[in-house]
């Protein structure tokens, strides 16, 4: 079973879950761990190899040190890159939360990985199908969540409803990190230090802009994983409360 797996989400679409998920295998790669990436929705990508896949879903199959085969990291790949429950309505795509649970929590206590990251799609309360949203998929997943913040006019709100939100939601935030946008956010400094003293879990870094194709390993260089001291027992009963009896 995974040693330690978390939920990356985000208070918004576009503000670098990807980059930041992808770091945190990179980063835990680098001691040695063995790590998987899971996206278990996706929408938008190309044809590769004839199959059409999503960029960010391949970004954590290529950095993961274990080899999964690309439907096991993204079981439902959205042609249309838009909202999940437009685009799979679209396309007849059936959205079951219960299934795509399921999928991770196999994946993540059959696969031996150290560290996992499971990536939402856009932020927290995306819809998925019915009244069901990516919130819903976490929280039936059961992981601890990690939050990436836009470094922007705004974040503030948006961090502090989306913290609220997973905590009402039963699950515990682990950390957050900050993701710089490529224009200078005014105030920035002041900016962070209203973020660490009003969210309730610990800052894991702060992404300064990387360029239009930043690299894992380039991110990995300002995060910091050692608050992230989850114990096994702890993941487990997590995971499991979701199962039922």
């Amino acid at each position: 079973m995974t040693q330690q797996a978390f939920f990356i989400t985000g208070t918004d679409t576009g503000v670098g879950k990807t980059l930041v998920a992808a770091s945190l295998l990179h980063a835990a790669g680098a001691t040695g761990a063995a790590t998987l990436g899971l996206k278990p929705v996706a929408a938008g990508g190309s044809v590769y190899a004839g199959e059409f896949q999503n960029e960010d879903a391949r970004l954590l199959q290529m950095t993961a040190s274990i080899a999964l085969d690309y439907s096991q990291v993204n079981p439902v790949a959205l042609q249309a890159a838009i909202a999940p429950h437009i685009a799979a309505r679209q396309e007849g795509v059936s959205l079951s939360v219960a299934a795509l649970a399921d999928h991770c929590r196999e994946v993540l206590q059959h696969r031996g990985a150290d560290f996992a990251v499971v990536e939402g799609a856009g932020g927290w309360l995306v819809p998925l199908a019915g009244q069901d949203t990516m919130a819903d998929l976490a929280a039936a997943i059961g992981l601890p969540v990690i939050l990436v913040i836009r470094l922007q006019l705004g974040c503030l709100n948006h961090a502090l409803l989306t913290a609220g939100a997973i905590t009402s939601a039963g699950l515990p935030l682990a950390g957050w990190i900050g993701s710089a946008a490529p224009d200078a956010m005014a105030a920035a400094n002041e900016n962070l230090a209203t973020l660490r003293e009003r969210l309730p879990a610990p800052c894991l870094g702060v992404l300064p802009y990387l360029g239009a194709d930043p690299n894992p390993a380039q991110a990995a260089a300002y995060l910091d994983l050692k608050p992230l001291k989850l114990k096994t027992s702890e993941l487990k009963t997590l995971v499991l409360k979701t199962q039922g009896p």
